[in-house]
């Protein structure tokens, strides 16, 4: 099997399926002589900046000369790029290889009561196959959604971080903040530590039952730690990290937004928790470490002439952190936004956040299955300059042909829309 192969393999699955339970990941990881136990884990569960914390992390552990597998989805530019290793996604001839192995498998499984495994499930094993062949000294595994039935749950972990807890997936994870809290709250495993940066006292109280009945020490962002946000501006954050243990200087970061200073304090706290059992971390290598970090779509500057923005706030709280960083960063600039959802999000609520910073709206679509009309956005539009134009390089263009020098065209939604713009404009 070549690389063209084996994604075209995977993307046959079943993709948007979900099939509760471990059992078929027990299976496979029983096939492949358990490569989830060959691994040093860190688990990332949460609604928004899993991809951000695992990239802050990352770097820190990169920073300290340490090697480091991280694995999340969805992918932005290359499928590779979920199965990485340092910053550098897989090779084509590895994942290839990988996928090979897991071929087999899955037309086993698929003749067994279990059924066969679904897109994110093979992903998943194939992840952690590549990885145990490795010599890493930590892996990153993010939750593709939830955490409790995640195939990613398989694993067990020298540490969970919970990221924080907000409404999306709640065809499937629940209708409330605490039902949805109960299915992150899987990840944390008996005796294994939490750092976790949920706020809402309906989470914290199911994330706190669910540590106490694991005896798992619980580090709350806001109680055990805390970020002091000094200013925005310049194309950067400038924050001190506080806790009891340790009190940083100012460092600065380029992931702009109140919220990535949050995901940044998880990510040192998830170091500190390391480094006090044991992980040979030192503390002045973590700001290097974070002014380096990046992560694609998440508030990213793609062209300057006309400053253009991407991100994915893809929810209510994505949304939200979006309208905030705005006001952060270019409450003096006209916004024109190009705009792209998909049918299963609340998006009139995530409109009219949004309309706080917008003055004109594109909205347009993308090949997706689950895409909104351009005319279907328009007409849940709050925005009065909306226009519906249903080819979004068409729309991208429009906005850039009507921005003047320090106006910001500012393209969001769906982080596959995302992913689309990327390789347009790119």
């Amino acid at each position: 099997m070549n690389y063209e192969e084996a994604v075209q393999w995977i993307h046959a699955r079943e993709k948007f399926k979900i099939k509760p339970g471990l059992k078929r990941m027990e299976w496979m990881m029983d096939r492949l002589n358990h490569p989830e136990e060959k691994i040093t884990a860190v688990h990332v569960a949460g609604t928004n900046g899993k991809g951000s914390t695992v990239s802050f992390l990352r770097n820190i552990f990169e920073g300290q000369g340490l090697s480091v597998g991280t694995f999340t989805s969805p992918y932005i530019e290359t499928f590779n790029e979920r199965i990485s290793v340092n910053g550098r996604p897989i090779a084509d001839e590895e994942l290839a290889e990988v996928v090979d192995r897991i071929r087999p498998l899955s037309e086993e499984l698929k003749h067994t009561s279990l059924g066969e495994p679904t897109e994110f499930e093979v992903i998943t094993a194939a992840a952690l196959l590549h990885f145990s062949r490795l010599d890493l000294d930590y892996v990153l595994m993010e939750t593709g959604l939830g955490g409790t039935y995640d195939s990613t749950n398989i694993i067990h972990p020298v540490l969970s971080v919970i990221t924080n807890i907000g409404h999306d997936h709640m065809n499937i994870l629940g209708s409330t903040i605490g039902e949805i809290a109960g299915e992150k709250a899987g990840i944390i495993k008996q005796g294994v530590p939490l750092v976790t940066g949920a706020s809402q006292q309906e989470a914290a109280a199911v994330l706190a039952e669910k540590a106490a009945e694991c005896h798992s020490p619980v580090f709350w962002y806001g109680k055990d730690f805390h970020a002091d946000h000094l200013t925005s501006g310049a194309g950067r954050e400038t924050f001190r990290f506080i806790s009891e243990s340790f009190v940083s200087p100012a460092w600065k970061s380029s992931m702009l937004g109140p919220h990535q200073v949050t995901n940044a304090s998880l990510a040192i706290q998830a170091a500190e928790v390391l480094r006090h059992r044991g992980a040979p971390l030192e503390r002045q290598r973590y700001g290097g470490a974070i002014e380096k970090t990046s992560w694609p779509g998440r508030f990213e500057t793609i062209r300057h002439k006309p400053l253009t923005i991407v991100d994915g706030a893809h929810n209510e709280e994505g949304t939200g952190a979006l309208v905030e960083t705005v006001k952060r960063h270019y409450s003096d600039r006209r916004i024109i936004l190009v705009y792209a959802a998909l049918e299963d999000k609340p998006v009139e609520k995530m409109l009219h956040k949004l309309k706080e910073v917008v003055d004109v709206l594109f909205v347009t679509t993308f090949d997706f299955p689950r895409a909104l009309s351009a005319e279907d956005l328009e007409e849940l539009s709050p925005v009065p300059h909306t226009e519906a134009v249903p080819d979004y390089k068409t729309a991208v263009r429009k906005a850039s042909a009507q921005a003047g020098d320090d106006d910001v065209v500012l393209i969001s939604g769906s982080l596959y829309f995302i992913s689309a713009i990327r390789t347009f404009l790119k």
